[in-house]
Parts: structure tokens; sequence; C-alpha cells
């Protein structure tokens, strides 16, 4: 059985959110600068890089994901409130 948190202050929850979606934009950027990267050495004939490149751009995307439904999660609480 889970105890009970209890709720975060209004400025915590918003430095919480600024924070993930600070993050979220500088995974953003690594990603879009691994694909370029990614896409150039597969262009110039070193196609062992685009497996590699694919996974950690997989990795990238999870961890993305995994901070917006941590925005979404303090959001719902927030709205419960």
């Amino acid at each position: 059985m889970s105890v009970p948190r209890p709720p975060l202050p209004r400025r915590s929850r918003r430095t919480a959110i600024d924070g993930a979606i600070a993050l979220i934009a500088i995974l953003l950027i690594v990603q879009m600068w691994l694909l370029t990267a990614a896409l150039e050495a597969y262009l110039g004939g070193r196609v062992e890089t685009a497996l590699p490149a694919a996974i950690v751009s997989g990795l990238l995307f999870a961890a993305a994901i995994a901070l917006y439904l941590f925005i979404d999660r303090l959001d719902r609480e927030a709205q419960d409130r």
C-alpha cells in the first residue's frame, strides 16, 4: 500500500515543470543533432552508424516521453486541488 504524498507547493511544482520542459528541449536538440550526424555518416558510406544512432534516438525519445508524463502528472495533481 502506498503512502499518500502531500501535494507540492505551487512554486515548487512550477519549478519542476519548467525544469522538465528545459530538459525536453535539450533532449530534442541532441536528437536533431544525432539525426543530422547519422544521416551525414550514412550518406558518406558508413552504414554501420545507422543502427546505433537509431537506438540512441529511441532512448532519447523515451526520455522525452517520460518527462512529458511527469509534467502531465504534476498538472493533473494541480487540477485536482
